[in-house]
């Protein structure tokens, strides 16, 4: 495109037309069309929202598995009239929009690399300009609510706004706790010039872990921690006094043992699949049932996203880091869909302009190409199962997952060498500032 479009007038003039002409469409779509443009979820919104304007708990909705924020969030939806039942998904999109607003701040500002507004202009782009982006949200999908609270958590981090940093921390995990990861990889990235131990004194006696302890402890980390844990401990007690034990399962407990029947793009779909198909009454000395499957699959996950890459990654390059924790958390995820796409896609705008995806248009364009059709081969498979009856689960469906997992650890593998070396050559002033 030609260099005038690259203005924050034109850009977001676009992504506004962009996304007005899909609410547009999904509204003739539903009118006329049996396949439906509006998202399932969204009627699980809307209705945990009629339920609260009755003076009733949302979590009599069945599958309502949320805060209680989105359905107060969600509550002129149960007004007369269809453009007030679109009301929430007019949100989602400004959501996006000022999400990648908040993209382009990043990227402007030191941590970013002071990048030139062109520039930060195309790569927020895109998020801006995605259509997978913009469809997913005016089909009625909340992720950009959570997309505004993670950028604008790692633009607090990274100018020390660390209360604000907090409050938007324990947010962002009240309302869908996977955010909780990227706390790991902020607390390294808050690190004092002092922490860092000099010399090879010994660490044994109890003077020297006190000595370690005390700069660990700088004030950047503690304002952090006691922010973010009141922000996440007052909304919890709030919610729990309206709405009871039903709050504490369905928003945070039934994510322990989900069992998601329905296929999806995980590697652990088909086995999940095959667990919920058993009576729990059945087999019960059996090897999946003493051992909880369900809830073993976060090792894996958790153990890779929130311990491992911040270890190594955090110290290094902050948006980066929380890419690769995103971009793991979602690839080794019990329940993946196209919507969990967006968790990591809000941050390759901060990855891309130091990615050997980019310097490598091969290697890029192959990355691109196995990703893509990986997903191909899957639904080719969910198509067949979905509208052809056709039971396509093994080997069909659960090949084709293994096959997009493994293309996303490849890419993985990739992200974590590339924010490896781009921290160790060009971020150790912003990392050591900050915690100060």
């Amino acid at each position: 495109m030609p260099s005038r479009f690259w203005t924050p007038r034109t850009v977001l003039s676009s992504s506004i037309a962009l996304r007005l002409t899909l609410l547009i469409y999904g509204l003739l779509q539903d009118a006329y069309s049996p396949l439906k443009y509006t998202d399932i979820d969204y009627l699980v919104f809307t209705d945990a929202a009629r339920y609260v304007s009755r003076g009733l708990s949302p979590y009599q909705r069945e599958t309502y598995r949320y805060t209680p924020l989105l359905a107060w969030l969600l509550l002129p939806t149960t007004w007369p009239g269809l453009a007030w039942f679109s009301f929430g998904k007019v949100v989602f999109s400004v959501a996006d929009i000022v999400a990648g607003w908040l993209v382009v701040l990043v990227l402007r500002s030191p941590a970013g690399g002071r990048m030139e507004m062109e520039r930060s202009l195309k790569f927020a782009s895109i998020w801006l300009l995605n259509p997978m982006v913009a469809a997913i949200s005016t089909r009625g999908s909340s992720e950009g609510l959570l997309g505004v609270m993670v950028v604008a958590l790692l633009w607090a981090v990274t100018h020390r706004r660390m209360v604000l940093a907090g409050v938007l921390l324990g947010l962002a995990v009240h309302f869908k706790i996977y955010p909780f990861i990227y706390a790991s990889s902020i607390v390294w990235y808050l690190e004092s010039p002092s922490s860092t131990p000099k010399g090879s004194s010994s660490l044994t006696s109890r003077s020297s872990y006190l000595s370690q302890l005390k700069p660990f402890l700088n004030p950047a980390r503690i304002t952090l921690a006691v922010s973010s844990l009141v922000t996440f401990t007052v909304l919890n007690i709030l919610m729990y006094s309206l709405y009871g034990q039903p709050f504490l399962q369905h928003t945070y407990l039934h994510h322990l043992t989900r069992i998601d029947h329905r296929h999806n793009f995980s590697p652990y779909s088909t086995l999940l699949y095959l667990s919920s198909s058993t009576p729990k009454s059945a087999n019960p000395g059996s090897f999946l049932r003493v051992l909880k499957f369900e809830s073993l699959a976060f090792i894996p996950q958790l153990g890779l996203s929130a311990v491992l890459i911040p270890l190594v990654l955090g110290r290094k390059d902050l948006p980066g880091t929380m890419l690769a924790q995103t971009w793991a958390f979602v690839g080794l995820n019990k329940v993946c869909t196209s919507q969990y796409f967006l968790w990591y896609i809000i941050f390759l705008p901060f990855y891309l302009p130091y990615s050997s995806f980019t310097a490598k248009p091969r290697l890029g364009i192959a990355a691109a190409v196995l990703w893509v059709g990986a997903q191909a081969l899957w639904l080719q498979q969910a198509f067949q199962l979905e509208f052809l009856g056709r039971s396509t689960f093994v080997p069909g469906l659960w090949m084709s997952s293994l096959a997009f997992y493994l293309v996303n650890m490849g890419i993985l593998g990739v992200m974590i060498e590339d924010i490896g070396k781009c921290g160790e050559q060009h971020t150790g002033n912003n990392v050591r500032e900050v915690g100060k």
